[in-house]
């Protein structure tokens, strides 16, 4: 009898400390920057994974991107394949990026029922403001055929930014 209570007693201590456990740590930023392509005037968020251990099948990486221009953050869910040994993650276009302000990323890997595997935080800082693309694309089409809203037919050039971004 009291080797049952010990080997149940033993088992629930297995059990309590396997729920405390640290989150396995399955993959760590390895790279995170604004990309700004001005010939299509837009400027973004990439931030690179490297896979350490196994992701099991079915994950999503959910990242959320403060949102320069301000209100909510933005939300980029990625599926995540196990074969991947990298993870790209790159938000939709931006407005208002700010030079030297640091801006938070927060990122999660969530498995296919919903359970949180791992959560990542980084920030990105930029080193232009957004204020050095233009407004509109310089290029439209497949052709790369200059925009006619900013290079006009007189010959003159439109490169204004138009973005109306709060006060720093």
């Amino acid at each position: 009898m009291k080797i049952k209570a010990v080997t149940a007693l033993a088992l629930g201590a297995v059990l309590i400390a396997g729920c405390q456990r640290k989150m396995e740590k399955m993959v760590e930023v390895s790279g995170h920057m604004f990309v700004f392509n001005y010939r299509v005037a837009t400027a973004t968020y990439l931030v690179t994974l490297k896979k350490t251990s196994p992701i099991p099948d079915g994950t999503v990486a959910i990242a959320e991107f403060e949102n320069p221009a301000g209100g909510d953050p933005i939300i980029l869910k990625e599926k995540v394949f196990p074969a991947w040994d990298k993870i790209t993650l790159q938000s939709p276009s931006l407005h208002c990026v700010r030079k030297d302000r640091p801006y938070s990323v927060n990122i999660r890997l969530v498995d296919a029922e919903g359970t949180t595997l791992q959560e990542l935080k980084t920030q990105l800082v930029s080193d232009v403001d957004q204020s050095v693309l233009p407004s509109k694309p310089l290029v439209v089409g497949p052709l790369y055929t200059q925009n006619p809203e900013v290079f006009k037919p007189d010959g003159t050039t439109d490169f204004s930014n138009a973005d109306k971004c709060p006060a720093v």
